[in-house]
Order: structure tokens, then C-alpha cells, then sequence
């Protein structure tokens, strides 16, 4: 069972704490969003949950999982992750099923053409906007046949169509999920119930 709980959770640089004494649990297919102003730690604790980062104190569980099988679990698109610029976006695609499951229901042909990519499909990466980059971010993490998806800031560089399909995608091919969203902006969260304010355990200054 995928159930991701924080006990006591703290994560310092240096001896500013970003966040302090955080206990959560978040539940299968239930949607959650972290808020609070820049530098409230949205990021840092997705990076937490995600694996990629460790807590200064206290502890985080996976459910049935732990730090060495979760990725297989979690798939995440965030503004500060890379794509490979060299790669074509079909090359990018067949890259990323290497490391994670994509839906079998849909070909990676369709999920391209949904996404508004087609006549991109043979074209580097390094030729894209940071539309088309965030655009193909979202379709990697959202068409993945894992179970959690995190999302930081889904909706940079995106249009008024960018905002569009990212509801579209998530409405027909991810509300099943875990979803945990870190935001601002309101339009990118409007479909979780549950909202976290990492302001309500910031403490800053405090190296106890």
C-alpha cells in the first residue's frame, strides 16, 4: 500500500529551518497541495517525499516501500528538473520508459500529439520553448503508471492553452493518483481538497 507519512519532520540549511516538527500522512488517491509564499519550503519537501533529499530530523515512510524501490512509485515535474537537450521528444519518451512505466492504453505517438507536440517529435529538445519543455515535463510524469505524482509549479511557462490541457490531463489520466501539487497559484491546485501551509511550520533563525 502507497501511504506517505512525516513524523516529526525538519529540514534546515545551515540554521535556518525551512520547515520544523511536520507530521503528515498523505492518502492513496487523494489530492493535496502545499502552499505558502517563496521560500516556505514547497519544493524542499516535495524533494523530501520524492526521495531526492533527506530530513534534518525526524523520519518519512512509503507505506510498503522504502528509499530504495519508492522511485518506481513516484514520478514528479518540476521547473528546476532537466530534460535532456540533445534528445528528440520520441527519444525523450523512449528514455524515460527505460526507468518508468507508461500507460499501455495510450501509444507514446497519441500521448505526444496530445500534448501539441507532433511536429516536434523528431526535433531536439534544445530547440523547444520552455512551453514546449514544460509541456512534455507534465506528459513524462502524468502518462507514468505510478501511482504518486508530484508536481512543483506545473504551470510555468505555460499559456492560457497550457493551463488548459494541464487540467485536461489531469482530469482524464491522473485523479486516481496521490497527487500532491506545490503552488501558489491557484489554478494549479483547484482540484485538491487538502491544503497543506508549510508557513504554519516555519521557524527560522533556530539551530535547537
Amino acid at each position: 500500500m502507497v501511504q506517505i507519512s512525516l513524523n516529526n519532520a525538519g529540514k534546515r540549511f545551515n540554521k535556518d529551518w525551512i520547515f520544523k516538527d511536520l507530521n503528515y500522512t498523505f492518502e492513496m488517491g487523494q489530492h493535496y497541495a502545499l502552499i505558502g509564499n517563496n521560500g516556505s519550503g514547497k519544493s524542499t519537501l516535495l524533494q523530501v517525499i520524492s526521495g531526492y533529499a533527506t530530513l534534518s530530523k525526524g523520519n518519512i515512510s512509503w507505506g510498503d516501500y522504502d528509499t530504495n524501490s519508492i522511485f518506481k512509485q513516484i514520478t514528479i515535474a518540476a521547473p528546476y528538473l532537466e530534460l535532456i537537450e540533445e534528445f528528440t521528444t520520441l527519444e525523450q519518451f523512449d528514455f524515460h520508459e527505460k526507468f518508468k512505466t507508461l500507460r499501455k492504453d495510450i501509444s507514446i505517438a497519441q500521448m505526444i500529439e496530445m500534448i501539441g507536440l507532433k511536429a516536434a517529435t523528431d526535433k531536439q529538445i534544445r530547440y523547444f520553448s520552455s512551453g514546449m519543455k514544460q509541456r512534455l515535463k507534465l506528459a513524462l510524469a502524468i502518462f507514468s503508471d505510478s501511482p504518486i505524482l508530484l508536481l512543483d509549479e506545473p504551470c510555468s511557462n505555460l499559456d492560457i492553452e497550457g493551463y488548459a490541457l494541464y487540467h485536461e490531463l489531469i482530469t482524464k489520466y491522473a485523479l486516481h493518483k496521490l497527487i500532491i501539487v506545490g503552488s501558489n497559484d491557484t489554478q494549479e491546485y483547484d482540484f485538491c481538497k487538502q491544503h497543506i501551509n508549510l508557513l504554519d511550520y516555519k521557524v527560522a533563525g533556530n539551530n535547537s
